[in-house]
């Protein structure tokens, strides 16, 4: 299991993390919401734990703007105020969970495992990966072997389109519709650019290609046999 601890007080950081490294949990920490934020968008954690009160950007903040971004990962808010009308305005604002401190480990511990069950079933993919190739949803990243790619906005949904269909072939008009929104095919050569800008960028220089021109049928995002 994967956490991140959005919290500025080392020592509840500290205590945290003594708590749930038992359960073989890999733990990072941003001390404030703007770093959270980021790290939250780059990498796939099953739990975020985030303190209510956070320099640079608050905690709820911080909540908000990564469920306006799409991201579903569980949240449990960790805070000093525990009145009826925090908890609720925690909740409103994304969190999954709301804990008071001073909070007992051991519920914690449950509520963290409880959690992060979730993540799972409700993992909307927020970063794709084939191969050495990943795209993030969330901060609209592309890198192959850790190198970042500049991709153009139609570039990029292209991308993301082909590959939520890994290893299937797509068709000219799939493409059109889904990432042109055209609805008939018109006698253009937008996709065979874009395809070819798409694989030089993808692909050049890189020791195995990924973008496959499939003959008579469209375009295919896989692995080489």
């Amino acid at each position: 299991m994967r956490i991140l601890i959005v919290e500025d007080d080392r020592e509840t950081v500290s205590n945290i993390t003594a708590g749930l490294r038992a359960n073989s949990t890999h733990i990072d920490n941003a001390m404030d919401g703007y770093t959270g934020l980021t790290m939250a968008g780059r990498a796939q954690y099953d739990l975020l734990i985030v303190d209510r009160m956070l320099p640079r950007l608050d905690g709820l903040s911080m909540v908000r703007e990564l469920r306006n971004a799409g991201l579903e990962v569980p949240v449990l808010m960790v805070s000093a105020l525990g009145e009826v009308d925090a908890r609720v305005e925690g909740l409103e604002a994304g969190a999954d969970d709301y804990l008071a401190k001073p909070f007992a480990m051991i519920e914690l511990r449950a509520r963290s495992a409880a959690l992060s069950r979730r993540s799972h079933a409700n993992d909307k993919a927020t970063l794709l990966r084939i191969a050495d190739l990943e795209l993030n949803r969330v901060s609209h990243e592309v890198r192959r072997n850790g190198k970042l790619i500049d991709l153009q906005p139609r570039e990029f949904r292209l991308l993301e389109y082909l590959m939520n269909h890994n290893g299937r072939v797509v068709t000219r008009s799939m493409l059109l519709e889904h990432v042109w929104e055209f609805h008939f095919d018109p006698q253009t050569s937008v996709i065979e650019t874009h395809i070819s800008r798409l694989r030089a960028k993808i692909d050049r220089g890189f020791h195995q290609e990924l973008l496959h021109t499939v003959r008579g049928a469209g375009y295919c995002l896989r692995v080489s046999d």
